[in-house]
């Protein structure tokens, strides 16, 4: 299956004890989280964390739609209580726009 991948970058409030909290949230990812995620037509995704700074890399099947999981997401009582626990933890990094957590990264290189 030929999959595309998007990279996301996105910010965690420089407190230890909160990115210790965060990352332990990421251990044990509600089982509806990964659902709706799979649901999606996401193949595949990884989070790594530097410091603060997160980044996500997620492929993605010819099935997935952006606005698509946008829409079912907003729809989901489920998702809708994990991003708001996730934002007491995040911050938009210095560039998003108004109400954006994950920022589409560019990809520059490619070997």
């Amino acid at each position: 299956m030929k999959t595309i991948r998007h990279c996301f970058i996105c910010d965690l409030k420089d407190d230890p004890k909160l990115i210790a909290e965060y990352r332990a949230y990421h251990k044990e990812v509600w089982p509806e989280i990964i659902q709706s995620i799979k649901n999606a037509g996401i193949v595949d995704m990884e989070i790594y964390l530097h410091a603060n700074r997160l980044y996500m890399i997620m492929e993605v099947g010819k099935d997935y739609d952006a606005e698509t999981k946008a829409k079912n997401d907003a729809e989901n009582p489920k998702v809708q209580e994990w991003e708001k626990l996730m934002w007491q933890y995040q911050q938009a990094i210095p560039s998003a726009k108004p109400g954006q957590k994950w920022v589409p990264m560019e990809r520059i290189f490619k070997l």
